[in-house]
């Protein structure tokens, strides 16, 4: 099976810093929640390769954002954004008009953008078309989510703490797998828990037969050495 190949954008960077307000830039927190997405995929779900447009603070421009992903041959595009203009809540959108992916671009998109409304607490501001650059050039399913107001005092404050921006990557890992139908990664059998301290135990023997094993403790005793026979099998 073809490893699928996701690729997260996080929105503007370098010069462009995107919407800013309550002491907050876009470029800062889009790099936070994608950073956090790709590690939450890949902590959490199998055969799935995450790249990101940009990791650090530069600047791209939109064509080149839909180029790296078109040379990766990615099988899905994650634009991630915050908003601005005085509203409240999250949207989603995918690029509008007639296209041949497009009922399945749909399709990802619902599943995602539902299971973030669910997991973030966010207003359902609706599921969007729109003709964006990096939606218009991509050639795989892709969708582009803004995630809460940042001139939006209550918005803000959520997005201001760390704890909540993990809370946005990991419903964007979330939905993203129950779009794709990701397999979740076998989670490690636990080791027995103990009270940290340590025991030694003294062997003074062994025997496949049980008259000589009883004859043992029976001399052992005489010395005055408490022992016991611990019966197990090979």
């Amino acid at each position: 099976m073809a490893e699928f190949v996701q690729v997260l954008d996080a929105g503007h960077g370098g010069h462009d810093p995107g919407a800013v307000a309550n002491g907050l830039r876009e470029k800062d927190l889009t790099l936070k929640i994608a950073l956090y997405t790709r590690d939450y995929i890949h902590e959490l779900y199998e055969g799935v390769k995450v790249y990101l447009t940009r990791e650090q603070d530069v600047f791209l421009s939109l064509s080149e954002r839909a180029a790296f992903a078109n040379r990766l041959g990615a099988t899905h595009f994650c634009s991630i954004h915050i908003n601005a203009g005085g509203g409240d809540g999250f949207e989603s959108f995918i690029y509008r008009g007639s296209y041949a992916n497009k009922s399945k671009t749909n399709a990802l998109r619902n599943a995602l953008h539902d299971v973030i409304i669910a997991e973030t607490g966010f207003k359902d501001r609706g599921k969007k078309e729109a003709n964006l650059a990096v939606l218009r050039e991509t050639t795989m399913p892709a969708v582009l989510t803004e995630n809460g107001f940042i001139d939006n005092k209550n918005n803000a404050d959520f997005l201001k703490s760390d704890a909540n921006l993990r809370k946005i990557a990991l419903a964007h890992a979330h939905g993203l797998a129950k779009a794709h139908g990701w397999k979740p990664k076998a989670k490690p059998v636990p080791k027995p828990s103990t009270s940290g301290k340590v025991f030694y135990r003294v062997v003074a023997g062994s025997f496949a037969d049980r008259e000589n094993a009883e004859k043992r403790v029976r001399e052992l005793k005489a010395k005055g050495i408490e022992s016991f026979i611990d019966e197990y099998r090979a």
